[in-house]
């Protein structure tokens, strides 16, 4: 491999037939005089338009594409010369860094020389190597080109924003996983937003037995093993509930919020009597209806009761997973799209509440289909003031485009499978820690299972890995009528 070219951060290198190189791998560009090097990664490959190739690939089908019959005659034997000229390939590279004095420098603008540089295959191990980026809290991920493992640090999510998006059945669940696996086993504490029942059964085994996993998983499903008590519940929290959830107008939520204090003045404040206060209180005919119904869809929804000690579940799993890890599986499956809202809004309040008052420490969140649930103004909510207060958020979606621009932007790490659609591989690449030429060259080619890696993770240099197999019960097969056929 020889350099030919550079424009901006693209690299431009020369390779012949007898070096294979593909989208993703990096090359290191050393210059000895300088005693500096480059590390480019390949983003896509073409032929090398030399000068005469195409005349002479005419030349050799000139009846109308058929070759002639004969015997070629070659007494100067250039033939294999041009041959191995025809099939010279041009590798576009993107610059990622510069090694100077065995320590990386994201710098760009250092040209090493053409005539005295010489061009070789950098490893995925001794990349990883150089940029350190496993540490004392290693999450293997999985295999890369090269069949080495990619490992990173456990602290590379912690306090960050993530991003695992693909089309679907490519493997997002499965890596969200693996992640969510890893942080308990390091004795974090993780809340997962389980829209189709996946994680409820990753306590067991793929045969159906109990795994190291299993006293660390916490199931609640809510109006079941999940409800709120309404005494223990705070107004603001409530009027979120109702305004957003359940879209109750601004007038009849101030004629609620002196019902509520009425009720609270005088200690009976339980779904019955609000009830009976709605009923027989002196206001607009048109506020009443509107508080009734929104009563009613309380009541209807399960989620809401007068005991206590019903709703102390949620709590104590949580406190129980600070102490020795754990994950709190919010089990949304059968849950309508309103309820799901409105246990949607309850919890994040209350883990804010258990964040502020120090009896958290931090939460790992894992939102699935996050756009079914989070209304508009939580995109923004979730990754500025609730960062703040400790959550750390996880959005895994197969539409990239239901996650709003300013989200792409604040992401640390983006886990990206494949996607042949332009509009998502756009969306996608306008990422702050991503370029958009390397999104839309590799993720377009991945197979499933396979993702290209994006950020802090990997320290800004992207990688593709396949993503290992977990011996657990996932749940998350699609459903198929002709499974058995032959």
């Amino acid at each position: 491999m020889k350099l030919y070219k550079k424009e901006g951060n693209i690299i431009q290198i020369l390779s012949f037939p007898s070096e294979t190189t593909e989208k993703g791998d990096y090359l290191l560009i050393e210059d000895t005089d300088a005693q500096k090097a480059l590390i480019v990664q390949v983003i896509d490959t073409q032929f090398a338009s030399i000068p005469g190739i195409l005349e002479e690939l005419l030349r050799s089908l000139p009846d109308g594409g058929q070759p002639i019959q004969g015997e070629d005659l070659d007494p100067l034997e250039i033939a294999p010369h041009i041959t191995y000229i025809q099939d010279a390939s041009l590798l576009i590279c993107k610059i990622r860094a510069t090694i100077e004095n065995n320590s990386l420098n994201p710098s760009t603008s250092w040209l090493p020389s053409r005539s005295q540089s010489t061009v070789r295959k950098l490893s995925i191990p001794a990349l990883t190597k150089l940029a350190k980026t496993d540490g004392k809290l290693p999450i293997q991920l999985g295999a890369t080109k090269d069949a080495s493992l990619l490992t990173i640090d456990a602290s590379s999510l912690d306090g960050r924003l993530n991003i695992i998006t693909g089309k679907k059945e490519t493997g997002k669940s499965h890596l969200s996983k693996l992640l969510m696996l890893n942080l308990i086993t390091y004795k974090a504490t993780v809340v997962v937003f389980d829209l189709n029942g996946e994680y409820q059964s990753l306590g067991y085994t793929s045969d159906g037995k109990r795994n190291a996993y299993h006293d660390k998983i916490h199931v609640l499903t809510p109006s079941q093993n999940f409800k709120a008590a309404l005494k223990q519940l705070n107004l603001h929290v409530l009027l979120e509930i109702l305004t957003h959830a359940l879209h109750l107008p601004g007038t009849s939520a101030r004629e609620f919020r002196r019902i509520w204090r009425s009720l609270k003045e005088r200690d009976m404040l339980n779904l019955h009597e609000l009830g009976e206060a709605i009923r027989n209180w002196h206001c607009n005919q048109h506020v009443r209806d509107a508080l009734f119904s929104r009563y009613h869809a309380l009541v209807n929804s399960g989620f809401f009761t007068d005991s206590i000690s019903e709703a102390t579940l949620l709590e104590e799993s949580l406190l129980k997973a600070k102490q020795q890890g754990g994950a709190i599986i919010i089990n949304l499956r059968n849950t309508s799209p309103i309820d799901r809202q409105i246990v949607v809004e309850y919890l994040l309040a209350k883990l804010v509440g258990l964040l502020t008052s120090d009896r958290l420490k931090a939460i790992f969140l894992f939102a699935e289909e996050a756009h079914l649930y989070l209304r508009e103004t939580y995109w923004d909510d979730i990754v500025t003031r609730m960062r703040h207060f400790g959550i750390f958020t996880t959005f895994v979606t197969n539409q990239p485009d239901t996650i709003r621009e300013n989200i792409y932007r604040q992401a640390d790490n983006i886990f990206l499978f494949n996607f042949t659609n332009e509009h998502d591989l756009e969306v996608v690449s306008r990422a702050a820690r991503v370029d958009a030429e390397t999104v839309k060259s590799i993720a377009r080619d991945l197979p499933p299972h396979h993702c290209l890696t994006l950020g802090k993770v990997v320290r800004d240099f992207p990688m593709v890995i396949k993503v290992k197999a977990l011996d657990v019960k996932t749940m998350g097969e699609t459903r198929l009528f002709f499974k058995d056929v032959n």
